[in-house]
């Protein structure tokens, strides 16, 4: 199994569009204005955004977003304008971390995790 994609909502498809193309996202399906679909720059994943009339209540969703040149890409996205709520800091779970949130307040984490993505040191074994 593998994941595919993730889906999430948005009050205003447009303005997220252009939000997630500014991150480097690739448009793949365009049906605004209910849908948009895209492909992700490095390896097989996708993502996709799907209107809505209300954003759901509570801590929403939250999405990583890995980049093995984590620094130099959030400060090109900051020239580009995007607000980070927090700038790469090394974390204590072995990632480097950046946090922002898109325009319905779904969190977003830019990371770069290494080996530690996957196989960190508390992993379980089989």
């Amino acid at each position: 199994m593998n994941l595919n994609q993730v889906t999430i909502p948005s009050i205003d498809v447009y303005k997220a569009t252009e939000f997630y193309q500014t991150l480097g996202l690739k448009l793949i399906v365009n049906a605004l204005p209910r849908y948009v679909r895209f492909e992700c720059p490095d390896g097989e994943a996708t993502f996709s955004i799907h209107l809505v009339d209300e954003l759901p209540n509570g801590n929403g969703i939250t999405l990583y977003f890995e980049d093995d040149r984590i620094d130099d890409f959030v400060a090109d996205l900051v020239d580009k304008g995007i607000q980070f709520d927090e700038l790469p800091e090394d974390k204590s779970w072995g990632w480097r971390e950046a946090s922002l949130k898109d325009l319905d307040a779904n969190k977003i984490i830019i990371f770069h995790g290494g080996d530690n993505r996957k196989n960190p040191p508390w992993r379980i074994e089989e």
